[in-house]
């Protein structure tokens, strides 16, 4: 067998010769599909990490960024305050932010359902539908 396709016309060929041709055709065919999917989730994956990896670093930057933009508040308050009130009053406002953004947590937290209470209503109402279509198939 020399894998290239058969010369002969199909013609000349008996339903078990095509059959078999089909077979090894789709068998290639499947190969070669399965193959492509694999370079392209390779491809998709490197990328998918270099882009998690961009983000990581992006995070850790804007973390030192954030802590220079407070370092900032701090020293321009010292201009008009001493240095000790102007830390003092920077602290106060982060903590009165992570109390606020506690408060919202909690609330959307306790927001959540355990059960996806629509999908089992649904679920129950597709059970019912098909008892009911079973029962009127088998007295109708």
């Amino acid at each position: 067998m020399s894998g290239g396709p058969d010369t002969s016309s199909s013609a000349d060929l008996s339903t078990g010769q095509l059959i078999s041709q089909l077979s090894e055709q789709t068998s290639t065919l499947v190969r070669s599909e399965l193959q492509l999917a694999k370079v392209e989730l390779t491809n998709s994956a490197k990328h998918a990490g270099l882009g998690a990896g961009l983000f990581s670093i992006a995070g850790v930057l804007a973390w030192f960024a954030l802590g220079a933009l407070i370092a900032t508040a701090i020293i321009a308050l010292d201009l008009v305050l001493p240095l000790w009130a102007a830390a003092l009053i920077v602290t106060l406002l982060l903590f009165l932010a992570a109390g606020i953004a506690a408060l919202v947590g909690k609330k959307q937290v306790q927001q959540v359902t355990p059960t996806p209470e629509r999908t089992v209503e649904n679920v129950k109402l597709d059970v019912q539908e098909v008892k009911e279509s079973r029962n009127h198939d088998h007295t109708g």
